[in-house]
């Protein structure tokens, strides 16, 4: 029987989070810590608690460094930097910047552009917190802002042509950090743990006896029941779905804040989307752009290299074998970014989303 990771009862916010185990744990060595406005978890087994209380720190600066340099809520990083010349020319990016650019130029072309980096400008026209929709001339305002194919991107600099225009990289930043925070441990040396930012989790390996570590998945609409548990000694699981932000509408709609940058509405053939795949970033990227694409979803993620487990409106569940994942090659194109200053993450390629295979 599997032994599940030792921890806390799953957090109603968090998608995913480990189960408590059946039996006795290996020695672990468990950090907690907040960023990117999420409660975050380093788990390492298996070595000495000062060892891993050490790399546990370095995997966190990682975090936090991510952060400060791509948090849009930060003046001083180079998200802010890029979205301050909208309008007034372009942001000479380095070469990390430049690597997840190029990836967001890949997800918004085999999304038929629905994953677009410039659509988070939506969010000034919806009120999820007042649980206010917006007027149509607002929506409208906003919905004129958005289009990567209208970004002037050129491998080293970005231009966004039109003051108001934004770019946010949600759906990939925290996903990014999860690896990046693992392919550090890597570097250090360690073998065995996980890294979980809000419910994104990147394996680092699996526990000391090779056992894979089991995480529960949160029911989208029963918020203290677990509708899936999925085992993983390696690979990444990303959630995303319509219960983490969202609001009843006076005609009984519910309105979450994933926005088709379309329409400018919100999704609504999901309930929630879980995705196994070799990196977080390309399993965070996978979710979001599900949930985007609606019923072909089901049939568009089912390639060789992925897991997902989709959940309708219906409360119906979509599966494709999980158990193919890191066994086959992935055959996509799109290659998930490394940081050519700090240790290279494995160029694994993202599953293609035009693929018709059935499950």
């Amino acid at each position: 029987m599997l032994r599940d990771a030792t921890t806390s009862p799953p957090s109603a916010a968090a998608p995913a989070a480990p189960l408590p185990p059946d039996g006795p744990a290996e020695r672990e060595h468990r950090h907690a810590f907040t960023a990117m406005a999420s409660p975050n978890e380093i788990v390492l087994a298996g070595v000495p608690p000062a060892q891993a209380a050490d790399a546990c720190a370095f995997a966190e600066a990682e975090v936090r460094r991510i952060e400060r340099k791509y948090s849009r809520y930060r003046d001083d990083s180079v998200i802010s930097a890029i979205n301050a010349r909208a309008g007034r020319g372009g942001v000479t990016v380095d070469a990390e910047t430049a690597h997840l650019l190029d990836f967001a130029a890949e997800l918004h072309r085999q999304s038929d552009g629905l994953f677009d980096l410039t659509s988070g400008c939506l969010r000034r026209a919806w009120d999820f917190k007042a649980g206010r929709e917006p007027s149509p001339d607002a929506l409208a305002l906003q919905l004129a802002r958005i289009g990567w194919h209208r970004v002037q991107w050129d491998g080293r600099a970005i231009a966004l042509p039109q003051a108001g225009m934004e770019i946010d990289f949600g759906g990939i930043g925290k996903e990014y950090a999860a690896d990046r925070a693992v392919a550090v441990l890597r570097e250090l040396g360690f073998r065995h743990g996980f890294v979980n930012l809000g419910g994104d989790l990147r394996v680092l390996g699996p526990r000391p006896d090779g056992q894979p570590w089991v995480f529960a998945i949160r029911h989208p609409r029963r918020e203290h029941e677990v509708c899936a548990r999925i085992a993983l000694g390696s690979g990444a699981l990303a959630t995303s779905g319509d219960y983490e932000r969202f609001f009843i509408a006076a005609d009984g709609r519910r309105c979450c804040h994933i926005l088709d940058p379309r329409t400018g509405q919100p999704v609504r053939h999901w309930q929630a989307v879980s995705v196994v795949a070799p990196l977080c970033i390309a399993a965070g990227a996978l979710a979001t752009m599900a949930m985007l694409i609606g019923a072909p979803a089901a049939t568009r993620l089912s390639t060789p290299g992925v897991g997902f487990l989709l959940i309708d409106a219906d409360g119906h569940r979509h599966t494709h074998d999980p158990e193919q994942l890191l066994h086959t090659p992935a055959a996509g194109l799109a290659t998930p970014p490394s940081n050519a200053s700090a240790p290279a993450l494995h160029a694994t390629s993202l599953p293609s989303t035009t693929s018709s295979t059935p499950s």
